[in-house]
């Protein structure tokens, strides 16, 4: 019995059928949309060390957010910084970046959201994030 090697495009087929996109016997016209598979839901990390005290008042639940794999960051080799329109928030938690840090070097597709916001004394816990992997239909 021999094992084939996981790809991205048999992970993508199987996303697929797990959503009942596949063999649906629609029709697609045009580009659908993609459709978006939460993958994790983190805090943000170094809040109160980056921009994120700054620009707190303009932050809404909803709004998108940048993820930015950093593989040379001195702190960790498996960083990934979090930006909102252009402005460093933070990273996400180095204990939970894993997973995220090698689909992202595998070319996978994720988006982020800021999930929630709270105004509790701890900073890793004002932000919530959620990580999204993009699967076309």
């Amino acid at each position: 019995m021999t094992s084939e090697p996981t790809t991205v495009a048999s992970r993508r087929c199987f996303l697929k059928a797990l959503l009942g996109l596949a063999g649906a016997g629609v029709p697609v016209i045009g580009k659908a949309a993609p459709w978006e598979i939460l993958v994790q839901r983190s805090p943000l990390a170094g809040f109160q060390f980056h921009e994120g005290e700054r620009l707190w008042p303009r932050l809404r639940p909803g709004q998108p957010v940048k993820l930015v794999r950093e593989p040379g960051n001195r702190f960790d080799p498996s960083a990934v910084r979090v930006d909102w329109r252009g402005e460093k928030l933070g990273y996400l938690p180095r204990r939970e970046n894993a997973a995220v840090s090698q689909m992202m070097d595998r070319g996978e597709r994720l988006t982020g959201r800021i999930a929630h916001l709270g105004e509790g004394p701890w900073p890793w816990e004002r932000v919530g994030l959620d990580v999204y992997l993009e699967v076309s239909p």
